[in-house]
């Protein structure tokens, strides 16, 4: 087959391809991070142009329209007590800053919302439509970050109550309370002095703008070890955190001179002007979360750098494979007495997302040839004999899945013709494994593994 010529798409991809996924063992230490850096941008990329992540953004948008106010109010009435809530409209101001003039105009409409809001006389039905509403953008939160973690379950009621609420309490205290520290700390006389002496008063004043991207920073790692329903190490959310702590910068910077050229808006849209900046701003910055999310995935998972698989693209024939090779190590892992794993363990060792594992392991758990332990992570253990189990039965697990997934789609009609060689081939599968149980299965993977005499 001729070779691509380069100036063409197909050959320009094929060149883009080669570039990015050539083997790298011989390579020198600065090409290999730089292939690598290359790799990273070019899958943070690919998510952005799917447009699940411009999808949740949006989404995440109206949820904060509709959270905040109540939001800020549970925080107000947090902060009261310890004697900070006066530095709410400051900490806002300096959020919305990027805004511009409209800052000033957005955070003292919010901060009269608030005050306005007293939680006290809500009685308890308001109080809990109050904590519910904060509760959902929690929720809808979580939902995004799973979904760019390829997490297929959510935190149970019970974790949510724990989780969600030490973030909604704590989390505005400990961000408060540093601020009047480190206020407090550069109005001493001590600092004063130091300030005066050169050059510790021109390093002081460049910590001092360094402080503001070092907490955003800091943020974003909190929120990515946190939020998704996934151990995250600290690791690849820092890095996560720290591309995006400084993109918000920086694109802050550009939109406050967005914000600022784009006064002729006004005179378009009159007095929605400021509202509609607002929420261009919000959708900004869930974008530069989500990014700095998939960042992180990407750190901790880079064997999804080349593409992420979907449960929906999996073919039966890998599906069926995938549920033999799970069987097989949950099998070795018991038989051996060993700790049993996890999905996302299973998922690393498979090279595949704990979504897909996840997704297999509710087929064969609705067989009955799996089960979950109550332990925190969920481990895998047999549920049955298997010793009792023939293989065959891990196969008509996906089959079944499959047959009703199709449930409402148009059926296919059947021929008898048809239908006699299906049977045969089910009749010959079936045969061929007959005397295989899945113990067998176990031990075979254990044997193969066993090194050489």
């Amino acid at each position: 087959m001729a070779e691509q010529p380069i100036y063409s798409i197909s050959g320009m991809k094929a060149f883009i391809d080669g570039l990015l996924w050539q083997r790298l063992e011989d390579a020198p230490r600065w090409y290999v991070l730089l292939v690598g850096l290359m790799r990273h941008t070019y899958a943070v990329l690919r998510d952005l142009s799917d447009g699940q992540l411009t999808l949740r953004a949006m989404s995440l948008v109206y949820t904060t329209l509709l959270s905040l106010v109540p939001l800020l109010a549970i925080s107000f009435s947090i902060l009261k007590g310890f004697g900070v809530h006066n530095q709410v409209e400051p900490f806002l101001q300096s959020a919305l800053e990027p805004l511009g003039e409209r800052s000033e105009e957005i955070t003292r409409a919010i901060v009269e919302f608030v005050d306005n809001m007293r939680v006290g006389v809500l009685g308890f039905v308001g109080v809990t439509l109050l904590f519910y509403t904060v509760v959902s953008l929690m929720q809808k939160i979580e939902s995004s970050f799973n979904s760019v973690w390829e997490i297929g379950h959510h935190r149970g009621i019970g974790e949510q109550f724990r989780d969600y609420l030490s973030v909604i309490m704590v989390g505005p205290m400990l961000i408060f309370l540093s601020i009047g520290l480190s206020t407090t700390v550069m109005g001493t006389p001590i600092m004063e002095q130091v300030l005066e002496f050169q050059p510790f008063g021109w390093l002081v004043d460049f910590v001092g703008r360094l402080i503001p991207i070092a907490m955003v920073v800091v943020a974003f790692t909190f929120i990515y070890v946190f939020i998704p329903n996934t151990k995250v190490r600290l690791g690849p959310a820092f890095v996560g955190g720290l591309v995006a702590g400084v993109l918000w910068h920086m694109v802050g910077w550009l939109f406050a001179m967005f914000v600022a050229e784009a006064a002729k808006y006004t005179a378009v849209y009159s007095t929605f002007a400021t509202p509609i900046v607002f929420m261009i701003w919000l959708y900004v910055g869930w974008m530069i979360l989500l990014l700095g999310a998939s960042i992180a995935f990407y750190q901790q998972h880079p064997e999804f750098l080349v593409g992420r698989r979907l449960t929906a693209n999996l073919s039966t024939h890998e599906k069926e494979t995938l549920a033999l090779l799970i069987v097989c190590l949950i099998g070795e892992r018991f038989y051996e007495q060993e700790r049993a794993l996890t999905s996302a363990e299973l998922g690393k060792r498979l090279k595949m997302s704990a979504n897909i594992v996840e997704y297999v392991l509710g087929m064969l758990q609705r067989r009955g040839l799996i089960s979950a332990n109550d332990e925190e992570p969920v481990n895998y253990l047999p549920a049955r004999p298997w010793e009792d189990t023939p293989v065959h039965l891990v196969l008509d697990a996906v089959r079944t899945a499959e047959v009703e997934r199709s449930v409402g789609h148009p059926a296919v009609e059947s021929h008898p013709i048809i239908d006699d060689v299906l049977a045969e081939i089910e009749a010959a599968s079936r045969s061929a494994v007959a005397s295989m149980s899945l113990k067998d299965l176990a031990l075979r993977g254990l044997e193969s593994k066993a090194p050489a005499d």
